[in-house]
């Protein structure tokens, strides 16, 4: 019997899978319950791979900025703790760790409402978040300078007091002051919170760039559902302090629930969410 030359080398031959993105920040079924009495978060749980940008998103009082706390460790000033659970950072778990000792591993939180210190001028702003390097004067100067290349009119304003420049100059000086720390993880907390929707492109916009050129990674709690979307690799939904619903952004833009109650976008055959109980959206999004 005759056989074709190289018959074996012609077989087709499995592609090989992609490896997993490796995870920076592991959220394992964290509860949070503040003055020993009042539950806010029910076991969520969520993943941020390295070099991503992952939003928590939901509805005013759903539990974003508590998750976010819960993993900086700023709870115990609320008088809240994290009851159960763990969260682990790059591998290690932190969250018995001090929210100074967490900024030195390289996870930093921007707050809601841009906590500038409003007596200090811009670049001294820029400068307090640089206070755990030890890498020497000329890389914080060349930091001040990427700082500025990022935020353009911060180098405008750069001697003007925090307290007397513009909102959105403001939420630029908090993400401008987390950078100086040379973080590896920032966590936002409502970004667009108070700012005209241009301003709001423009601080997503850097966002983007920032983590494309500086690899740094990104876990953002905003209301603003569909600007959040379009800029986020995966997102989780929070309702009444649990997760609902979780998924790739483009999935997510695309889920007709999401669509309905959070973009203001129905369907032919769907009902307003004015129309809906709550308790009916949770028993549909659970089901």
């Amino acid at each position: 019997m005759t056989t074709t030359p190289h018959a074996a080398d012609k077989q087709t031959k499995t592609p090989k899978a992609a490896a997993p993105a490796e995870t920076i920040l592991a959220v394992n079924n964290i509860e949070v319950i503040y003055d020993h009495v009042i539950l806010v978060l029910k076991g969520v749980s969520l993943e941020v791979p390295k070099g991503g940008i992952v939003a928590i998103l939901g509805a005013n009082g759903a539990g974003k900025t508590t998750t976010l706390k819960a993993i900086s460790n700023l709870l115990h000033s609320e008088r809240g703790d994290v009851t159960k659970g763990t969260i682990e950072f790059e591998g290690k778990r932190v969250d018995k760790l001090s929210p100074n000792e967490l900024v030195k591993r390289g996870c930093i939180q921007v707050m809601e409402g841009r906590h500038c210190f409003e007596h200090l001028d811009v670049e001294e702003n820029l400068l307090t978040g640089a206070y755990t390097r030890r890498d020497g004067n000329a890389a914080i100067k060349r930091d001040i300078e990427m700082v500025y290349d990022y935020f353009p009119r911060l180098k405008e304003r750069r001697k003007s007091l925090a307290g007397y420049i513009s909102g959105g100059e403001q939420q630029m000086c908090a993400i401008g002051r987390a950078l100086m720390s040379r973080p590896k993880m920032i966590l936002l907390d409502e970004p667009s919170m108070g700012l005209a929707p241009q301003l709001v492109e423009l601080i997503f916009e850097i966002v983007a760039r920032v983590n494309r050129e500086q690899g740094v990674s990104f876990l953002l709690a905003e209301q603003n559902t569909n600007i959040a979307l379009r800029y986020a690799t995966f997102g989780y939904i929070l309702e009444n302090g649990r997760v609902v619903l979780d998924g790739d952004g483009a999935s997510l833009r695309e889920n007709e629930d999401v669509k309905e109650f959070y973009l203001g976008v129905s369907g032919a055959n769907r009902r307003s969410f004015r129309e809906v109980k709550h308790y009916k959206r949770r028993k549909r999004w659970l089901a």
